[in-house]
């Protein structure tokens, strides 16, 4: 793999036997406070975000380790807005950063029907200096990203009394190409 890149620096990464990927999002205000929404658990396919649950089944110390995580983040780098965190969770209360999202963040979607104060709001309020908004999910959700040519069963869709439909107004529905999701109460 080293010859194949023309032996460039890079980095290789160890594999990571883990249980399930988890999700954080976070903001800081300019003030440096720190908001923490619960966590979602996500379910890839074709290596592509497919699903988001949350509030994810996590025991309370998981979802206090996972918001210590975020604001060592956040803080360490003077960080002011929202950012989405991916964790693996090792099992036995150990989770691992994956990815560091500085911004709103597909898996943090399901605010936007779960939260009173969704991330889109929160990142504003960061920005401007406004007091960040409540965190607290206030149903759990599922988002379901629709991927590609799945876009084009909008009208049924948001027929679904269950179903809230955010359409991105792409115009290309390429194979994967993230073009809307659903947020569905659970």
């Amino acid at each position: 793999a080293f010859d194949a890149i023309g032996r460039r620096p890079a980095v290789l990464e160890a594999a990571a036997v883990f249980q399930r990927e988890l999700s954080v999002i976070a903001a800081r205000g300019r003030d440096g406070a720190v908001a923490v929404y619960p966590l979602g658990e996500n379910v890839h396919k074709n290596g592509v975000l497919k699903t988001t649950t949350a509030p994810a089944a996590v025991d309370p110390a998981t979802q206090g380790r996972a918001e210590q995580i975020a604001a060592a983040v956040l803080d360490g780098l003077d960080y002011i807005g929202v950012m989405g965190i991916e964790l693996f969770d090792m099992g036995e209360g150990e989770l691992l950063v994956n990815e560091v999202a500085p911004r709103v963040h597909n898996t943090g979607h399901w605010t936007q029907d779960g939260c009173v104060c969704d991330q889109f709001e929160q990142h504003v309020r960061a920005v401007v200096g406004w007091p960040l908004g409540p965190t607290n999910a206030h149903a759990r959700i599922e988002m379901t990203n629709l991927l590609g040519a799945e876009v084009e069963d909008w009208r049924a869709l948001a027929a679904q009394p269950d179903a809230r439909l955010h359409l991105y107004g792409k115009h290309d529905a390429r194979p994967g190409r993230k073009m809307a999701h659903i947020n569905r109460i659970l």
